[in-house]
């Protein structure tokens, strides 16, 4: 990918690279080497390295079609969701892959009794001495030292693998790969909230909703009836939070406020992964996590709330410094995960994501936690980050696992973003923009083709809820310190998916934006292009996140972002699937392949855009559109699409 290019360039090569004296083949090559890393002095061959062969998985060339049998309306397999097992099964190497490889390195002279394989079955491990690896992977090891962190790492510049077992090995560690560290910052929510101190807001009225959004003006914006008494224990709301915290005080302050049917003390279910911990005092709230509560609650109650809070605060808080993102929330609801291999990526990487035990003073001290909850049916997710910030296969990687957790029936949502077709101002250049500037920076994990992401509209002035509401575009100091608009665009990473196809193309078609475009990541800015126009499009949908009444910190305030959007739309999809329950039915697993089809179900936007880059970026139209999708919800039309449903 060329995004990426810097970090790695790798080259599988072709049968024909075999030497004349053996039957080894280059299985990969690097090609050029990262500039912030120092290749210092050979390998002695007395040195011990921990060899492990990813196995070729089986069936990933299946995996899309697999995930559309359960998910597309269309199918009559539709809703029949694999357990975690059949998931795992389906993808583990072949018996033949198994086989073969152990067949070659017993044969090569490692010993029966030295080879592991994982658990997940992904790889076959086995500790040697740097001369034996050497030999057996006609090769040679090098130390090399990253310039800026001081990380040290074992690699070689290519390495061979025998022709006859080459289809059955993905990758091989220690190989070319040098470990990759993010270019950008955590991916983290940025709070855009604007103290107005005690309220005054009649929690009833409807007639100032284009200044105040509250529960009752969320509710009539999109039909939402009141919940039924009666809830399945089995259908929580999950919510994931990452180095933001709620407050209980918060939450009561709100209830009271707005909700007064809402006990005081109604707080979420704990799903505390690795030494994470919640609630905070009151002056150590988070305006996100504050938030998203209280957007979900008035719609769910009286269903409950899951918290997946992620990290110790050494980690969370940033005082130990990763870029990554997710994975350890996605290790402790699938316990394959922690080994999973994709993409030349084995578990988490050891330079992007949490290690645990954290030694650090206060730190977790307890194992990575790995699958030690089951994932509810629904995730809403109000942070991201930027697809140049991580490398392309850290994100594969992660990707896939959002299929697999579709095809087990876990609806995931997350924010679009708020900086337009940017990415946060000083994320890779003082606009957010990539290249020199001008060019439009999708968000990450947003363009995995297989979540549901969600944009951001608002009532404009003077408009009332019978009015409809436009997409947000509110420029610095109107009314927050920092621009907002919604995220949306194309990705430089996957292509455009079957199921958003003819929505793209007829975008495209009636609506073309004005703005010259490359097609595929390998032609990235070529003759001015600023946009993919081969990208998978995003978002999926909208739902408002302006103006949002909010108790943060003892404070009334209000606030704004896709980070609000996010939970009103989960929340909503929530409530449909407790009526699914209520009849019999289940949950609803990736949800695009139906909205797609029913766009009917949603409330178009037609108004607004989402600006960045230097230009006005994507306009909204007719229909699904780069900035607010395919449109915000309408619960009895969406009600009635999957209800409809097996």
């Amino acid at each position: 990918m060329r995004l990426f290019s810097t970090l790695c360039s790798l080259a599988l090569a072709a049968s024909s690279l075999a030497l004349p004296t053996s039957d080894h083949v280059v299985h990969e090559r690097r090609t050029t080497t990262p500039a912030r890393w120092q290749k210092t002095r050979r390998v002695t061959g007395t040195e011990h390295v921990l060899v492990r062969i990813g196995l070729t998985q089986s069936n990933l060339e299946n995996a899309y079609e697999y995930l559309m049998n359960v998910s597309d309306s269309v199918s009559p397999n539709y809703g029949k969701f694999w357990t975690a097992d059949e998931v795992a099964n389906t993808f583990a190497p072949s018996n033949e892959t198994v086989a073969a490889v152990r067949n070659w390195l017993v044969g090569a002279g490692v010993a029966e009794s030295r080879l592991a394989q994982t658990k997940n079955q992904g790889w076959i491990v086995f500790g040697a001495s740097a001369k034996e690896a050497e030999s057996l992977l006609h090769t040679k090891y090098y130390h090399y030292t990253d310039k800026i962190s001081g990380t040290k790492a074992i690699a070689a510049e290519e390495y061979r693998v025998p022709q006859h077992v080459q289809q059955h090995i993905d990758f091989v560690k220690p190989g070319v790969l040098l470990p990759l560290t993010s270019k950008g910052p955590s991916a983290k929510h940025t709070s855009k909230s604007r103290p107005l101190g005690k309220t005054s807001v009649n929690a009833s009225s409807l007639a100032t909703c284009d200044e105040v959004i509250t529960p009752a003006c969320v509710a009539a914006l999109y039909k939402i009836p009141h919940a039924s008494a009666n809830v399945s224990a089995n259908n929580s709301l999950g919510i994931f939070e990452e180095g933001d915290y709620y407050a209980q005080e918060d939450l009561n302050l709100f209830f009271r406020n707005f909700t007064p049917y809402i006990p005081q003390g109604t707080h979420p279910k704990p799903a505390f992964i690795d030494g994470a911990e919640a609630p905070v005092n009151t002056s150590d709230a988070g305006a996100e996590s504050d938030l998203d509560f209280q957007l979900a609650y008035p719609i769910v109650y009286p269903q409950t709330i899951t918290l997946y809070q992620t990290d110790d605060l050494n980690y969370a808080s940033g005082e130990i410094e990763t870029d990554g993102f997710f994975n350890t929330f996605l290790d402790a609801v699938d316990g394959s995960y922690c080994t999973y291999c994709a993409y030349g990526e084995c578990g988490d990487s050891p330079t992007l994501d949490p290690v645990y035990p954290d030694n650090y003073t206060d730190g977790y001290k307890g194992q990575l936690m790995c699958g030690v909850y089951k994932p509810t049916n629904v995730v809403s997710v109000s942070y991201g980050g930027q697809e140049y910030d991580l490398p392309a296969y850290y994100q594969q990687r992660q990707c896939n696992e959002f299929l697999k957790l579709g095809l087990q029936g876990t609806s995931i949502l997350f924010a679009s973003g708020d900086d337009g077709v940017a990415g946060p101002p000083g994320d890779d250049s003082d606009n957010g923009c990539l290249g020199n500037g001008t060019i439009f920076s999708p968000a990450f994990p947003n363009s995995c083709p297989y979540v549901t992401n969600v944009g951001a509209t608002k009532l404009y002035p003077n408009h009332t809820i019978a009015d409809g509401e436009s997409a947000v575009v509110d420029p610095i100091g109107h009314p927050y310190s920092i621009a907002f608009s919604s995220g949306g665009g194309f990705s430089n990473i996957y292509p455009i998916p079957d199921y958003q196809a003819s929505a793209v193309a007829e975008y495209f078609t009636k609506h073309n934006p004005p703005y010259p475009y490359y097609e595929g990541n390998a032609s990235f800015g070529q003759n001015g292009g600023i946009y993919n126009r081969l990208g998978r499009g995003y978002p999926d949908v909208a739902a408002n996140g302006d103006n949002i009444a909010e108790f943060n910190a003892g404070e009334f305030i209000l606030e704004g972002g896709t980070s609000a959007s996010t939970p009103i739309f989960s929340s909503i999809i929530n409530r449909i699937i407790e009526r699914r329950i209520a009849v019999g039915k289940g949950p609803l697993g990736f949800l695009n392949p139906v909205l797609y089809r029913h766009p009917g179900a949603l409330n178009d936007i037609t108004n607004g855009s989402n600006p960045g880059c230097g230009t006005e970026g994507f306009y909204t139209a007719p229909g699904w559109d780069p900035v607010s999708g395919l449109g915000t919800p309408n619960f009895p039309k969406l009600l009635d699409v999957f209800l409809n449903l097996p």
